[in-house]
This record gives structure tokens, sequence and C-alpha cells, in this order.
């Protein structure tokens, strides 16, 4: 299954039958705002046989329009001060699932914006919405097992955004099947060999990193998660590298760290009573930013570099399993005192900083971040929401406003939390023997700014917490907790968001 490819219809003439076309959606708010006149009165006439026409998302018979058909998906709650843009992508997700129902291959998508500043980007978050309700798991695919689907849209526009929207949708898709696969299909090695597949020929520059007494030395915090898994073959770490580096000069520097945990027993600490179900979704952080960089593969901004690592690894439980007391000294020096097995995804990301910190040193305009469903709290506290935590740096240059602007105009709502000290507190070693605790021996969930202090952990393991905002070189970092957005829909086996790649890769855009 291809990612699906929005087209920009600008022509009125498309939406009549004959034109390739095999469907037309609407998605609005009001009957009286559709701008086609035959479709709109074609609409007035069966809301006034039916009061379901304009309440609730219905197939007309339309003679003469594309395909013959025509489907109204009403957005309800405009005036609702507390809605936001979502509710353009439920109606369209709603008309989309009934034109595939229907035996529709290529619809337009016709959006209905309402005069508020909340839904200025409707047309585009309904567009994105229709391909997220279209994604079939790559198990499925491969597997045979999905009927020809729609694969292209046409945009009703008078804008040029099919572009955009496709390269969005390509990196979405990519981020979606490294992620939702499963724990075998997707290992560390075979995601690293997918994310080989999605560059071949691309404008991502690719390395990865497969020798295991490299990374142990490289990556000795990642590499303790990773330590039981070294005797199977197949389960065996990776890191994999890439970057991309736009034309002219470069003014801006993006470095990004991303969790890859492909399946998350626990370790030792192993989790109980069911809670491993779901937890080949534990790399949607590295699945995220791999979609990032697709997107910017394709799109090709100029001006600005994008460096990621991804630590790709399976925290098994062995003979030869890390455990909790043990001390391991990371990347950056800094001698880490493990406070419980199932904290590992803090652990991978630490090395992954200390090697792109090194790295924005010399950078022009750097900023860090971290991407990781990391916390059980950040669901307990946000729900299905996404959360950033802040270091003073990024803080003081409003890096969090800015990505949360966007990620409201683009319906991916995103929490900022701060950084206190208390959270640094917590990550003291109460016996003086390292110089970190990696964190505390229950689950976050119940723990007291679960998802806040992990940050403080990260500032301290990965040598960022010297690049404060009085350093000599000071350094923003935003660590990013997507474990509450990873998802939609079942808890465990839902379907991937790819979350937050569209409110990144518009923060990176307009700069």
């Amino acid at each position: 299954m291809k990612s699906v490819n929005f087209v920009d219809v600008k022509d009125e003439s498309a939406i009549f039958d004959g034109q390739g076309w095999d469907a037309l959606i609407v998605v609005t708010h009001t009957l009286k705002g559709i701008p086609v006149d035959e479709v709109r009165l074609f609409a007035e006439h069966a809301a006034s046989v039916d009061n379901r026409v304009g309440q609730s998302t219905c197939l007309l018979l339309a003679p003469g329009l594309a395909g013959g058909k025509l489907i109204i998906a009403p957005v309800l709650q405009v005036d609702d001060d507390y809605q936001d843009v979502r509710i353009y992508s439920d109606a369209a997700k709603a008309g989309i699932n009934m034109a595939q129902a229907s035996g529709a291959l290529k619809p337009i998508l016709m959006v209905i914006e309402a005069n508020d500043e909340r839904f200025q980007l409707a047309d585009n978050v309904s567009a994105l919405a229709c391909a997220q309700a279209l994604w079939q798991p790559l198990e499925k695919r491969e597997a045979g097992k999905v009927p020809e689907s729609i694969v292209e849209i046409g945009l009703f526009t008078s804008n040029k955004r099919g572009h955009k929207l496709s390269a969005i949708e390509a990196g979405r898709q990519l981020a979606r099947d490294l992620c939702g696969t499963e724990p075998e299909r997707m290992s560390a090695i075979r995601f690293s060999y997918y994310c080989q597949a999605a560059f071949e020929g691309s404008a991502i520059g690719i390395e990865v990193i497969d020798n295991i007494d490299l990374l142990i030395h490289d990556y000795p915090l990642l590499s303790a998660v990773a330590r039981a898994s070294f005797a199977v073959p197949r389960h065996h770490p990776r890191v994999v590298k890439l970057e991309y580096c736009g034309e002219g000069e470069i003014t801006r520097t993006f470095l990004f760290a991303g969790k890859g945990v492909i399946y998350d027993t626990g370790g030792a600490d192993i989790k109980v009573a069911g809670g491993m179900a779901g937890m080949s979704r534990d790399k949607g952080g590295a699945a995220a930013v791999a979609g990032l960089m697709k997107t910017l593969s394709l799109l090709q901004p100029k001006g600005i570099r994008v460096i990621a690592q991804l630590g790709l690894v399976r925290n098994s439980i062995g003979s030869d399993a890390f455990v909790t007391d043990e001390i391991v000294t990371s990347h950056a020096d800094c001698r880490v005192r493990i406070g419980n097995t199932d904290a590992e995804g803090r652990l991978v990301l630490a090395d992954l900083l200390s090697h792109l910190r090194i790295q924005a040193k010399s950078a022009p305009h750097p900023q860090l971040y971290s991407v990781a469903t990391l916390t059980g709290h950040v669901v307990r506290c946000y729900g299905g929401y996404t959360a950033m935590v802040e270091n003073s740096v990024a803080k003081h240059a409003k890096v969090g406003v800015h990505i949360q602007q966007q990620a409201q105009k683009w319906g991916e709502p995103i929490e900022r939390s701060s950084l206190r000290r208390e959270d640094f507190n917590k990550i003291i070693d109460p016996s003086g023997a390292a110089d970190v605790l990696s964190s505390n021996n229950g689950p976050s969930a119940i723990t007291a700014r679960g998802h806040q202090y992990p940050a403080a952990f990260l500032l301290k393991a990965s040598g960022l917490f010297d690049h404060g905002l009085h350093a000599d070189l000071p350094l923003p970092f935003t660590h990013i907790d997507i474990a509450g957005s990873a998802v939609e829909g079942h808890p465990h086996y839902g379907s991937p968001t790819a979350a937050p790649v569209v409110s990144l890769i518009n923060y990176i855009l307009e700069g």
C-alpha cells in the first residue's frame, strides 16, 4: 500500500462525472456554504426530505457528480468554544470511510471552513485525517489481506497544497509502519533495513551502527538495555543515523534523538498483570523521527540541517539482563545508577543526546530534541496528548510555545510542562556512589512528576545540563513525550498516529 497522494483540483468541472473522480466528499458546517451551486442545491434538496442530511454522514445518489456519489460529512459544534480543528478531522474520517465502503477509489474532498481562526487550516487537517483513517497495518498488507483501497484524493482548492500534504503523509505512513508493526517483523535489524529502503536514493544520508563492540563503547547505557538481547542475533540492537542538509547557507540546525525500544518487557523489573501488551509500540519516538526525515527528503527545504539518531533496542529478559542498582557510565561520562530497568527509554536517549550534543557545539543555531513513548505518567496527566518539557534555554527561546502554536493549528495539540528543581532532586543517588539515579522503583504513572523529572535525568546523563542559559554555549533542548498520543483507538493495538510529525515539520518550515 502506497501512502495516500493528494492532487490539487482547481477546475470546478472535475467534480462532475466523467473526469476520472468517483465520489465527492463535502466536509462542511453548513450546507448553505457549499460554493458550487449544483452541489449546494442537491444537498439542500436532500436535507428538505431527510433530516439526517447535514446532521450525520450521508451518501446521496447524485447523477452527474463524480461517480454519482455525494457524501455530506457534517462538522458539528463549531460554536463550542472548547472545540478545535479536530472536529473537521472527525467529519473527514467519517466521510472517507463511507467513500471507501461504497467502493470509491478516487474521491474529491471539498472542505468548507467556518469563519473562525481555530479552523484556518481545516482543509489541510481534513485531508490528513482521511489518510490516517485509510492506513492499514503493514503485516496485513504484506499478507495480501487488504482489498483495493483509496490511494489518491483530489483536493478541491485554490491553493497549491497537494505536494506538501503528500510529503507529510509519506512521512506519517513510514512512521506508522515502523511504530505499528510487531516486534519480529520490525526488530531493530529489520527496522534499520526498512529505513534504508525508505531513504534509498533520497536526500537523506543514512548510517547504521551494527557492531556490538562499537555500540558498547559509544552507547554504554543503550547497550546495557540491550545486553540480554545479545545472545539472540536477530534481536541485536542498532543505532541509525540520519541526516538532511538543505541547499544554501545553513542558518538553523535541528538534532533529534528517537527512542526505538522494539519491545519492552520491563527487563528484570518485568511488567506484570498484562502490562506487556502493546509494548511493540514503544518504538514510536524513533518511528516519528524517521517519518519526519522522510517528509524532509521530499520537501527539501533550504537553509536547514537536520540530524537524527535512532536508538533501536529490545529490552529483553535473561541471565545477562541489566538490573536495578547497577551503575553504568554514560557516553557523557555520567555515572548512572539504575533505579528501575523498566525506565529504559531515558537510558537509550541519554547516549543519543550526548552524541548529538557534541555535534550541536559546532552547528549554526542548534536545537536538540528527544522524542519518545516514555512514561505512563504523561498519559495519566494529559490523556491522549503529547507533552513537551523544555530546558531553560529552550523555554527562554519560546521553542515550546512556537511548536504548540503549530500543533494547535494542525490538529495535533501539545501540552507544555515545566521543569522544576524537584525534578533534579528526584535523580540524586541517595548512596552518593553514582552521579545520578535513573528513576525510582515504581511505575511512572503513580509517581509525582513522573513525566517531568525524566527530562532532568536526560539533561544530566547526556551532558546537556552544562549547556544551560548562563553557560558559554547554551543549547536549547526539548523533550517530547508521545506515550499518550502515539496510538489512537485501542490502547494496545490501535492505529499509530505518527505524532508529532505534523507539528514538527511545520515548526521547522515556518522558522
